[in-house]
This record gives C-alpha cells, structure tokens and sequence, in this order.
C-alpha cells in the first residue's frame, strides 16, 4: 500500500490541519491501494493565501519563462511517465495496455501545447481609439474528475499556468494519486512558491468552501451535471467565473450509404474505451431502420473483441470502473433497459465469477432502444450502448438532439461533405466526423446543461483571461 502524508502548500510539503486521511480503493480488487491525506476547511484557507500572494510575481513573469516552465514539468512527467501509469492503473482499473496512450503520454504532450500557447498572452489589437489586452484572471480552483484524472488537470493547469494564473488543485478523491506524483514533479522545478497548490479530500467537505471563497477569481470543474449546479451556486455570491465540463449523451448518426462495417466499429470501440467513463462517449448509435440487423451482428462481433479483466494483464482491454458506488449505478441502469423493453443484445448484469471482487460490468449492447427510454436520456457513464433506428435523416437529426445535453456528438456519412451538412445541424460543442478522434488542440465544451466556457486549445487559454481595453484620447500626447 502506497502512504502519502501531506499536503503540498505554497511550494511545501506540509501536514493536513485536522490529520484526517482518506483510503484509496484499487476497483479491481476491493483493496486499500493507498491513502492519503483528507484536507479540512483550514487547508483550503492556507492554500488560497499562497495562491493569493503568488499571483501578483507570476502574473507578470514574461510569457517565455512560463512557457519554459510548463515544458520543464513536462520534461518531469516523462522522466517519472512509469509512475504516473502505474498509480491510474491501481486507483482507476485503466488497463495497463491503454493506460499510456490514452491516460498519459497524451497529457504530457498536451501539456507542452500549452508552451507554445503561451505567447498568444503577448498579443493586442490596437485600434484608433483604444487597444485591447489580455490578463490572467487571477486565482483558481480547479476541480478535476477521475475519468481522466490526469489528462483533465493538464486541460486546467496548462492554460492557467500560461496565461500567469495561480492554482489550487483538487483531484477526485477515487483517484488523488497522479497529482501528488505531479506536485512532487513541480517541487523539483523552480515554479514560484503559491503556484501550484494541492489538496486532496472529499469533494463534499471542501468544495463549497473552494468554490465560494471570495479570493477565488476562477472556478474550473469537470464532473456530473448535478455536481455542476452546485458549484455554479457556491461561486454566484461572489460573481467568480465558473468554466464547466459536465454531463453528456452523445448521439452518433450513421448516415445512409456510409460504411457499414467501418463506422459500427467506431462506435461501438468509442463506447467501450476507458470502460466506456468518458464524458463525451458515443452512447447512443443513430442508424438507418433498414440496417438495423446488420448493425446489430457487427456490433455483437466488435463487442466480443473487448476482453473484460485484470487491468494489470497486458490482454485486457477493458478493467473495471472506478468504484463499487459507479458499478452499482451502471447496472441498474441495465436493468432498467431491460424493464423498459429494449434488446440486449450482449453483456447484462452478470460477470465472471473470477472477476466478482472488482468493479465490474460486462461490455453491453441494446437494440430497438427508443430515445424516451430512461436508458437513452439518462448519462450511464459505462459501458453500456444505445443502437436507435431511424427513418430518414432528418428525424435521425431530431433524435440526435432530443436531449438535455450538448457535450458531443459523431456523424459518419458515405462522405465528407455530407457529413459536415449534417454535423452543423447537431446541438453539441463537438461533432467527430468520418472516424475522427479526440484532438487536445481543438476546444471542447458544451451546449446546454453540458456546462458552459471551453477547454484545450487557444480556447481553453482564454477562459483564464480577463480582457481589458485601454481608451485613447486621440487629441492628447
């Protein structure tokens, strides 16, 4: 079992004020993987003054030495990329055979992106009248998911360490583990003191208390809807900016004409990765009514591909989800898709007996779903597949954006073009089209009660600046 004792506070290592701790479980196994410390209310408050009293010396550092300085904790992540795998394997069940492509390696090489963003701080527009800048927003909290625990801090601190924003971090308590490797990395590097603060705890002890502390200026979340609602209200008193990545249920349209057997794989492939814990997953499969049964067997034979087990075997492709609690939720849903009437095709609420220990849940598929099933408008964040016939195209659209969500979505047409036609029409921050995969480069975020503001990319960026106008008098020297 892995002990980690402090805190990391104004550039220090230092003991929670109220010594409480909190177990870590490896879902794979039901066992303490680690423990570590549970931050109190007078943490947060030590925590928010470092970043306090760090903003004003980082703030105006020039953008080259903030770039240097995030590609130096790159250069630290890839020196120590074994630990970080290791540490999303034990508390997350990732499988070790995708954990670095898709847990790892990516968010180093997002974090340099960021690098090399840096200057845009640089930029200004200078009119006859008056010219406009950007500034850091100031101090932030950023709350982090355990999805992708790392990759999602990367897609916060990045933009806010190259826009000359200060920091307090805040992993998900299932999965606190990659931070504290990550703050042991920056503790290596020259970063000023108060940069980068971290507490780990439970959410529903500290959150509020981040979210509404009046030297806050910025509040980044990522997490369920609900969660969502109540960080925007611990923030509104204080009128902070609030930048959130919440819920979705993304539709994936197939198109008439479109290969058949290259875009069912797609979707089916998009589902189950991560053990389909993927905020932006394809959870609802769009396809023509006509099709529908040869939909259905390559969906089958796509799903039999995805070995359930140990995520510590190098055949494994598919490890538990992230806890017990998330386990139960994901299989009730199942059972509501079956009272509801929809065709299980594969999968269900049954598992080896081998892997009855673990946070499990077999690779599921439903068919005949209607889009006002429970199981069709409901995020079931598992991996669990919603196949919905269609008549033509246009109701295909309907469907698509019959929903409260707007995170993603994914068109496959006979061809391109037809398939940007159709993306415009759809209700979500993102549309993959043709086969395409994430892209850290792009902004990513939400309609509707996805949340609101974007991450990654020059957008992401932004969101920790505040845009200021100087006003010229023209007659004057």
């Amino acid at each position: 079992m892995n002990t980690f004792e402090q805190l990391y506070i104004d550039g220090n290592w230092i003991n929670s004020q109220g010594g409480d701790t909190l177990d870590v479980i490896n879902p794979a196994t039901a066992e303490v993987y680690a423990t570590v410390p549970s931050a109190n209310k007078q943490d947060v408050e030590l925590a928010v003054a470092a970043a306090k009293r760090a903003f004003g010396e980082w703030s105006v550092q020039p953008t080259e030495v903030r770039a240097a300085m995030i590609n130096a904790i790159a250069d630290g992540m890839e020196a120590r990329k074994d630990e970080l795998i290791e540490s999303i394997v034990g508390s997350m069940g990732c499988p070790i055979s995708i954990a670095e492509d898709i847990q790892v390696q990516g968010s180093i090489d997002a974090l340099r992106s960021f690098a090399v963003l840096a200057p845009e701080m640089d930029k200004q527009e200078t009119f006859d009248s008056h010219i406009v800048l950007s500034e850091a927003v100031g101090v932030c909290v950023l709350i982090n998911p355990w999805n992708y625990p790392l990759s999602q801090l990367v897609g916060k601190l990045g933009p806010a360490l190259a826009a000359g924003c200060t920091v307090v971090v805040k992993p998900a308590e299932q999965t606190p583990l990659q931070d504290l490797i990550l703050a042991d990395i920056i503790n290596q590097t020259p970063l000023p003191k108060g940069v980068f603060n971290l507490l780990t705890g439970v959410g529903s002890q500290i959150g509020e208390v981040l979210c509404s502390h009046p030297d806050v200026d910025m509040v980044s979340f990522t997490g369920s809807t609900q969660a969502g609602v109540k960080v925007a209200q611990a923030a509104a008193p204080t009128v902070k900016r609030v930048c959130q990545e919440l819920g979705g249920k993304s539709p994936f349209i197939i198109a008439p004409g479109a290969d058949l057997n290259a875009a069912v794989r797609y979707g089916v492939e998009d589902i189950m990765i991560n053990t389909g814990q993927s905020c932006n997953a394809l959870a609802r499969m769009l396809v023509p009514a006509e099709q529908l049964k040869d939909v259905e067997r390559i969906a089958i034979s796509v799903a039999n591909e995805w070995q359930l087990g140990d995520p510590r075997d190098i055949d494994t492709n598919m490890g538990p989800l992230s806890s017990h609690l998330q386990q139960s939720r994901v299989l009730a849903y199942i059972e509501k898709g079956i009272a509801e009437g929809a065709t299980l095709l594969c999968g269900g609420t049954d598992v080896a007996k081998e892997l009855s220990k673990g946070a499990y849940v077999a690779p599921t598929i439903f068919s005949n779903v209607s889009n006002d099933m429970i199981i069709a408008q409901e995020e079931i964040f598992g991996p669990v597949l919603c196949i919905i016939p269609y008549d033509d195209i246009e109701q295909a659209i309907a469907i698509a954006n019959d929903t409260q969500f707007g995170l993603s979505s994914a068109v496959y047409a006979a061809e391109r073009k037809s398939a940007i036609e159709i993306a415009k029409k759809l209700r979500a921050g993102q549309c993959y089209l043709q086969g395409a995969y994430f892209n850290s480069d792009a902004p990513f975020g939400g309609y509707k009660q996805s949340g609101n503001g974007r991450e990654w990319g020059l957008d992401g960026l932004k969101e920790y600046t505040e845009t200021k106008a100087l006003l010229i008098d023209t007659e004057a020297k």
